[in-house]
This record gives C-alpha cells, structure tokens and sequence, in this order.
C-alpha cells in the first residue's frame, strides 16, 4: 500500500483559515477518487471531503460544505484541502486516504485544533 503523508495541521484561534497538504510517491493521488476524513477525539473517523477520480469533481460534507475546498494537482501527487471560517467543532485529526477509504492505507494525520 502506498504511504501518503499529511502536514499543515497546527493551532489556530476561530474564523481563521489553514491549508492541509497530502503527499504520495504512487498512483493514488494522481489516478483515485482521494479524500479528507477526521476523527474527533472521542468519536468515529467521519468523511470531509472528496475528490472524484474523473473530472475532479468535489463532494463535501454538509458541516464543511462553503467552509473548505478540496482540490489536487495529479502531476505532483499532492492533495489539498483550504479550510475557512475555522470551528472549534472541526478540531480533529485529519487524514487523507481514498474514496471509499483503503483500511491499510491510513497514515498518521495531521492534528487541527481550533480554540474560540
């Protein structure tokens, strides 16, 4: 399985903005529908946003719909994700895996805290 990476997590007041990065040295990122999931402490990993393997087409959860954008450039293997209007709800960790997600293929993640 191919190891992606994710970085740009960190801690940020409310209504502010971050941008997570996701990295691999494979085909996953360039050839996959590829998505965001976190996972709250406390609760179940949950679906964020994806990105369709066709056409690039965007797919949001309805609590980061308007709030974040997805998006990759194929060429360099990288997923993005821009979050805005930062909650204190979206403090989670954050991984980047496949849509539907590969269960061998979840890497560490990337720690977001949002404090009001």
């Amino acid at each position: 399985q191919e190891e992606l990476v994710e970085s740009g997590g960190g801690l940020v007041q409310a209504g502010e903005s971050l941008k997570l990065s996701c990295t691999g040295s494979g085909h996953t990122i360039p050839y996959y529908s590829v998505g965001w999931f976190r996972q709250a402490p406390g609760k179940e990993r949950e679906f964020v946003a994806a990105i369709s393997r066709f056409g690039d087409v965007p797919d949001y959860s309805d609590f980061v719909k308007d709030r974040f954008v997805i998006s990759r450039d194929r060429a360099k293997k990288t997923l993005w994700l821009l979050m805005t209007n930062l909650k204190p709800d979206d403090t989670a960790v954050y991984y980047c895996n496949t849509d539907p997600p590969s269960p061998d293929s979840w890497g560490q993640g990337t720690q977001v805290t949002v404090v009001s």
